[in-house]
């Protein structure tokens, strides 16, 4: 009695094979959710609604008030994505050597699952002007006038701080705890102080880790929309390259012109990266750093 091949065996026979069954569906997945999107939204920017085909983006870069933003944008997320990354290397070396890691890392991710809308809410009644810390500061004669904190450049900076913190820590420490402690011990060992450990040792390990730590983050940053409505100043210092396209499509109507803007966005972003993948490219990378074990 003949039996029909299994559909293993007539994958088989045709070139397919479990592997790629797996990887096919997560192709189609990044193809349905990224890259046609982001044809679709090239293909668009070269559309205006006026003018020839490069109309859009010779609009931005003739208008101060739109290639500003590109500035703006850099001007906030730049400090704030440094600033994170320079706090989460202490922190992420005092975590590493505690016993309850696991719940100051779940207590740490609670901003993150607040989402930044929530936080700028939080913020607006901690810090506006009649806001606690306000109260606080003229209660106790500390300020003669309620402090602008919120609706400003530092509003928006404090945000990006907040929620961008817990993200960059989990990534710095996930490389510390990734490098050998071995290595460490022996300096230790060599008469080492704990200065020049970090230095020596720990420093140039994690600088390939805190790279790729540093691109992830500005890219977080530098999509900065919900923070610089609620807590900056939009049509002032915070007004970032997501609010000029989200201008141009819903308020001006003009799909086209916004394309081109999100595009222009992704090339910045691009560029920052590839600058930071190069930088890494210069730096250590060994088996000292590629993780546990």
């Amino acid at each position: 009695m003949r039996y029909a091949p299994s559909l293993r065996t007539r994958l088989r026979t045709r070139g397919l094979d479990g592997v790629t069954l797996l990887v096919l569906p997560g192709v189609l997945f990044v193809v349905a959710l990224f890259v046609y999107p982001f044809l679709y939204g090239l293909l668009l920017s070269f559309e205006p609604k006026q003018g020839g085909w490069l109309a859009n983006y010779v609009t931005f870069f003739s208008d101060p008030f739109l290639y500003d933003t590109i500035g703006k944008t850099l001007l906030i997320a730049v400090p704030a994505t440094v600033l994170n990354v320079v706090l989460s290397i202490p922190v992420a070396m005092r975590v590493r050597l505690m016993r309850h890691q696991k719940l100051l890392t779940t207590i740490l991710v609670i901003p993150i699952t607040l989402g930044t809308v929530l936080i700028a809410e939080g913020l607006l009644t901690y810090l506006g002007p009649r806001g606690w810390v306000n109260r606080v500061l003229l209660e106790f004669g500390l300020a003669a006038h309620p402090i602008r904190l919120v609706h400003n450049y530092w509003g928006v900076m404090l945000s990006l701080i907040i929620s961008g913190f817990p993200f960059t820590f989990l990534l710095t420490l996930s490389y510390v705890t990734g490098i050998d402690p071995a290595l460490e011990n022996a300096g230790a060992m060599l008469g080492a102080r704990a200065r020049a450990r970090f230095f020596r040792i720990i420093l140039p390990l994690l600088v390939p880790g805190l790279v790729i730590t540093l691109a992830l983050s500005f890219v977080q940053a530098f999509s900065v929309f919900p923070s610089a409505v609620l807590l900056g100043a939009p049509a002032g210092p915070t007004r970032v390259i997501s609010i000029a396209a989200y201008t141009a499509a819903f308020e001006q109507y003009d799909y086209s012109m916004a394309s081109a803007i999100a595009m222009i966005m992704a090339a910045v972003q691009v560029l920052i990266v590839v600058a930071l993948l190069g930088v890494r490219t210069l730096v250590f990378r060994g088996p000292a750093s590629s993780g546990k074990g």
